[in-house]
């Protein structure tokens, strides 16, 4: 195989960085501004402390920040849930007095098509007594 008709392949692997990676620089970069610092012991490590003292501040601040975030989302979903459930609840109770509703009704035509069937059976009842007795009589004619 000719090596020239290869191309080389340049792969590039992304990754995201977190909060660790920024750590890590802030150190490297507080320890380069040590060593290349044009201050004395005394003021560099004044310096520190108010910085540090900034540092804490800020992430106090963030943290809180974040507290207040998450329990934030924390409420607003609770009462999402808590919508959806009323939803649901009334939905279900609907449902029911509709069901509800539908077994009176066919109890109700039930007992209906009884009495229509009763009194009809009667009706046949009395038209055969009728004509029984209407051939009785001719048969004793």
């Amino acid at each position: 195989m000719d090596t020239r008709d290869e191309k080389p392949v340049v792969v590039i692997e992304r990754s995201e960085g977190g909060v660790g990676s920024f750590l890590f620089g802030l150190a490297m970069g507080a320890g380069l501004a040590l060593l290349f610092a044009p201050r004395t012991g005394e003021e560099t490590r004044r310096e520190l402390r108010n910085r540090g003292r900034q540092l804490r501040a800020a992430a106090t601040e963030k943290a809180e920040e974040l507290q207040d975030l998450l329990s934030g989302g924390y409420e607003e979903t609770r009462e999402r849930v808590e919508d959806g459930l009323a939803q649901a609840r009334q939905f279900v109770d609907e449902k029911r007095d509709d069901a509800r509703e539908a077994v009176e009704a066919g109890k109700a035509a039930v007992h209906s098509a009884r009495e229509e069937l009763e009194r009809r059976l009667e009706t046949a009842r009395r038209g055969r007594g009728r004509a029984r007795a209407a051939v009785d009589d001719a048969d004793d004619e």
